[in-house]
């Protein structure tokens, strides 16, 4: 009998892709720091509710990192929960563009990727490997040693 797609195609309700629930793996929350990783934050509401989710099990501060920022819906919703305290901070890139709304409010912090998108560009136009810059390993081994010797 075949089995159903791991990922079948989303449900769009309003511009959005509903979630049905979230569940939480692993130990207590509960005074902790947290962060929440995801790949985009359109609407806001599933990283948003989220984030209310974890604040009422008890976590101490929400962080939230997302590689694009889209913003879809407005940020009435985003400031909205930010003054009901469910995150503290946003992180997201700066590899679309960001707003002057977006970018003059209290809770958003840009993340500058063009140093990094030219350190792509540089080693493949070189012909070199780009696994020193994907694996990160070493370069964050030497950075420590640095910190260690001042």
């Amino acid at each position: 009998m075949p089995q159903a797609p791991c990922n079948p195609a989303p449900h769009i309700v309003n511009g959005t892709n509903p979630v049905v629930a979230h569940d939480f793996c692993g130990g207590s929350v509960s005074g902790k720091d947290v962060i929440v990783v995801d790949d985009m934050i359109a609407s806001g509401g599933s990283i948003l509710d989220t984030a209310r989710q974890l604040k009422e099990m008890g976590a101490r501060r929400v962080f939230l990192f997302s590689t694009f920022g889209l913003f879809t819906g407005g940020l009435e919703k985003v400031d909205r929960a930010f003054s009901d305290g469910w995150f503290d901070r946003i992180f997201t890139t700066n590899l679309i563009y960001q707003t002057p709304e977006l970018l003059s409010r209290e809770y958003y912090y840009s993340v500058h990727m063009d140093r990094y998108i030219a350190a792509l560009i540089d080693t493949l136009n070189k012909g070199e490997t780009i696994q020193e810059l994907i694996k990160p390993a070493n370069r964050i081994h030497r950075a420590l040693a640095l910190y260690r010797n001042t």
